[in-house]
């Protein structure tokens, strides 16, 4: 049936919502395709709900198309799966908990990695039974600290996500393969660029994990790309090579030095290059010959407080995420004035490694960066107020506890790969896949018989999609300065028409006749029928909604056209009435 314009349910807005951040959550409400609901949850309206069963459409035919089969589990899940695989707690306050009236504990599903064990557990027993490939789309909940960007970052959310079962590694590859190149033709097809990175597999676990990334200047997620090579990575999973040995036999000894006011790197570096007695011969001192200790609190799942120190050099940063991912499940806090009055071995703005490491005086662990070669000197902290150190080598002078890599990443960092430069970009996780493993089929105890007729552990993989964030991620794509702009794919209709003469018969009639034989065809129409309404207003909304094609009936119709308009191309044709018909049929048919 043609949907009328007139008797859809949506109202298109002219300015801009107070809460949207980012240009697809304005669009997106402006259009008339969600309404906020409560922080973090959105209404999907119908013009929004028919672009999510689009890309839900797009998703389960090309994962049925590899042999997956659907099935769906409820949203509201009991606490004992999570609580034996340790997520009941690593979650920490991203879970959404409750209590039935008995007081039974239930988490709203974040994600169903357990679940799926379960089921196959309860159903297969035989190395017969596998591989298995199951998968749903399901709501799920996290409760995000600062929900953002409308669908982008939501604590409700819509995600297919999808799980193999197999009996060894290779069983397991082939799976992870299958799924990789099934996300590749469902992103293509979505019409969204996406890049392939090396990720963290965080709180799911496992080993090998890649994120599906589209590129955009607003994302969350910060990935690299090598200038020479195929390397990609997000930032959190780029690792540095442990720097080469150098040879301090020629390094002097250590020397405390005077370094009054000298609160920041700065300071410190402009002392040193301002007093002849401090000056290098052959160049100045710079941020990149100090050593930078950072102190910061682990907070573990069952509350424990541990302090850790991670030595850095100084023109950097300690990335915060990098950092989080590393030592995730524990979450990272500030090491505040209480922290640093808890402990008198450290002299805040002058902590140096003679203090650090759990078998010296402050006892807090010591980590340093892999930049941070053996035998390589620094400027750094004495431990004492208005003192630095400098001539200090690693290995000679001081140790620590191990490496971390944590330090931010730059441009034209060094390729871990080849050695050539790397370049930053930032983007929009759409998708991510898992090489899981033994993890939770070993904590759930799912195994098969082998062919042996001995008890072997199932190895997973995991792959998710946001069905909901992909909407969102198209919007961010597609958009231009006058609103959205679908791909055929995943518009809510195939063709906008516009009946733009003011109470002429002809023009309604001949707008009426091409919406029924668009309709009988096969393709989706959206006719604005609405009395009362300007032309002018109605081809700002249509722009706004942002159907690929829209078709203008008005003053050509007189002569026998109608005006084509391309929501991409930007281009507006007069076309004959008995042509138009069939040319938006072969398009939609060859989409």
């Amino acid at each position: 049936m043609v949907q009328r314009l007139s008797t859809l349910f949506v109202r298109t807005l002219r300015d801009n919502p107070a809460d949207a951040e980012v240009p697809s959550h304005r669009l997106l409400v402006r259009a008339g395709y969600i309404r906020r609901a409560a922080p973090g949850g959105y209404t999907w309206l119908p013009l929004g709900f028919r672009v999510f069963q689009n890309v839900a459409r797009v998703i389960r035919e090309e994962m049925d198309a590899i042999g997956a089969q659907e099935v769906n589990f409820p949203a509201m899940l009991p606490k004992e799966p999570y609580e034996v695989t340790g997520r009941w707690t690593d979650y920490g306050d991203n879970l959404f908990r409750l209590q039935d009236r008995r007081k039974a504990d239930f988490l709203l599903g974040p994600t169903h990695e357990e679940m799926f064990t379960l089921l196959v557990k309860d159903l297969y027993s035989s190395y017969k039974d596998l591989p298995v490939w199951l998968y749903q789309i399901q709501n799920k909940f996290r409760d995000e600290a600062r929900p953002r960007g409308g669908l982008l970052r939501g604590r409700e959310f819509s995600m297919k996500d999808s799980y193999s079962f197999d009996l060894d590694q290779e069983g397991l590859q082939a799976s992870y393969d299958a799924h990789r190149n099934a996300y590749i033709r469902i992103f293509e097809r979505l019409g969204l660029p996406f890049a392939i990175v090396s990720a963290m597999s965080g709180a799911m676990g496992g080993s090998a994990s890649e994120e599906f990334l589209f590129p955009c200047d607003i994302g969350e997620d910060t990935f690299v790309q090598c200038t020479a090579c195929n390397y990609s990575a997000n930032t959190e999973a780029v690792r540095v090579g442990v720097a080469d040995t150098i040879d301090a036999s020629s390094v002097a000894a250590a020397k405390v030095v005077d370094t009054p006011d000298t609160p920041t790197i700065q300071t410190l570096v402009d002392l040193f290059n301002a007093r002849e007695d401090l000056q290098l011969a052959d160049r100045q001192w710079n941020a990149a010959d100090t050593l930078k200790n950072v102190v910061v609190n682990l907070r573990h799942p069952d509350g424990r407080l541990e302090a850790l120190a991670i030595g850095v050099p100084g023109d950097r940063e300690v990335d915060l995420k990098r950092l989080e991912a590393q030592v995730s499940p524990a979450e990272v806090e500030a090491f505040d004035e209480s922290h640093f009055a808890a402990n008198s071995a450290l002299v805040k703005g002058y902590i140096g490694p003679g203090v650090l490491g759990t078998n010296n005086a402050s006892g807090i662990r010591y980590m340093l960066d892999p930049r941070i070669a053996l035998g390589s000197a620094w400027i750094t902290g004495a431990d004492s107020r208005g003192k630095h150190v400098m001539n200090l080598v690693n290995g000679r002078d001081f140790t620590a506890d191990g490496t971390l890599d944590v330090a931010e990443i730059r441009d034209d960092d060094t390729c871990p790969s080849c050695r050539s430069a790397l370049t930053i970009k930032r983007g929009i996780e759409i998708g991510h896949v898992f090489q899981l493993g033994p993890k939770y089929a070993e904590a759930l105890g799912l195994q098969v018989l082998d062919k042996n007729g001995k008890q072997q552990t199932v190895t997973m993989g995991s792959y998710g999609i946001g069905v909901s964030r992909a909407v969102a991620a198209i919007a961010e794509a597609m958009h231009d300065d006058s609103g959205l702009r679908w791909p055929l794919e995943v518009s809510p209709y195939d063709v906008h028409i516009v009946i733009a003469g003011k109470d002429d018969a002809t023009i309604t009639a001949t707008a009426e006749s091409l919406a029924a034989e668009l309709e009988g065809s096969g393709l989706k129409v959206l006719l604005d029928d609405r009395q009362g309404i300007s032309p002018g207003v109605k081809f700002k909304d249509a722009e706004l909604i942002g159907v690929p094609n829209i078709v203008v009936a008005g003053r050509g119709v007189a002569n026998g056209t109608l005006e084509v308009r391309d929501r991409f191309a930007g281009t507006a044709i007069e076309t004959p009435i008995s042509q138009v018909g069939p040319q938006l049929v072969a398009q939609a048919r060859g989409k």
